[in-house]
């Protein structure tokens, strides 16, 4: 990846990393970061000199067909760990057991804490589940990354990306040796989450909400669906409306031709006048 995809992206995008000294030479830890676009598993492993091991929704791996299988080839080629998403725990069970793995082999397990890409730019509430419990199973230390304008590169619906130069910020490495142990405490999942968060926060400069990312795109997807049933409801009012239009036109120009009323009342005028 790094010399068939990483060296064409150095080229095109010239991304920049500030940071890049706050990640150990050798030995595990976990790369923390905000997702804003799917380019984010590109740029970031590509920067850096180690490999950086990601985990990837299952069905990247298991999609039939030509494109599918490409996909996961690909996937498999640059060391990302598939994740089955379904059961009633769904990905954290995986995530946590990929990643613990991934770190006692002495690796850098790359997570993004949000669960999910940002819908619009802004950086959601970490889900606690899997960056905490695998940082405190381990003992590995967090080190927290801002990926710089990578949505803009390619937003939604855009097929042909933007030249322009992402950025990536890291930051130093946050310890939590102290919860060690501590891993089904839920107050301390959320207390070590929203402490990395907030790392995350002050790197990237976005505006922090605090919902899951999730959440934030049920509610974007309900307002969107609820703005195309007003605007279905209103363009069929306006239908509605022209097609009284053309009744009530249709209703005067029939009375007209038949003498109605308005005729009937020039009659008389014109008979007592002739009185």
């Amino acid at each position: 990846m790094k010399v068939a995809i990483g060296g064409p992206l150095k080229l095109a995008f010239r991304p920049w990393v500030e940071g890049a000294e706050n990640i150990p030479a050798e030995g595990p830890a976990i790369l923390a970061s905000n997702h804003l676009s799917f380019s984010d598993s590109f740029f970031l492993p590509t920067m850096l000199d180690r490999k950086v091991t990601f985990i990837a929704k299952a069905e990247y791996f298991t999609t039939p067909g030509v494109k599918g299988r490409l996909t996961a080839a690909f996937f498999k080629g640059v060391g990302q760990l598939p994740v089955d998403r379904s059961g009633a725990r769904g990905a954290g069970e995986a995530a946590v057991k990929s990643g613990i793995e991934v770190l006692e082999r002495g690796e850098l397990f790359g997570i993004y804490p949000e669960g999910t890409r940002s819908p619009d730019g802004r950086l959601y509430r970490g889900k606690p589940g899997g960056l905490a419990r695998v940082a405190l199973a381990t003992g590995a230390p967090v080190i927290p990354v801002a990926m710089i304008d990578t949505e803009k590169i390619q937003p939604p619906g855009k097929v042909v990306p933007k030249l322009m130069r992402p950025g990536i910020r890291i930051g130093r490495a946050l310890d939590f040796s102290r919860y060690q142990g501590m891993e089904h405490d839920r107050f301390v999942l959320r207390a070590v989450t929203d402490e990395v968060m907030y790392e995350i926060m002050k790197l990237s400069g976005q505006e922090y909400v605090d919902i899951y990312a999730t959440a934030a795109k049920r509610q974007i997807a309900e307002a969107a669906k609820a703005e195309k049933e007003a605007g279905k409801a209103e363009k069929e009012a306006g239908k509605a409306e022209k097609e009284a239009g053309k009744e009530a036109e249709k209703a005067a120009q029939a009375a007209a031709a038949e003498g109605g009323p308005a005729a009937g009342e020039g009659r008389a005028e014109r008979e007592t006048g002739a009185q």
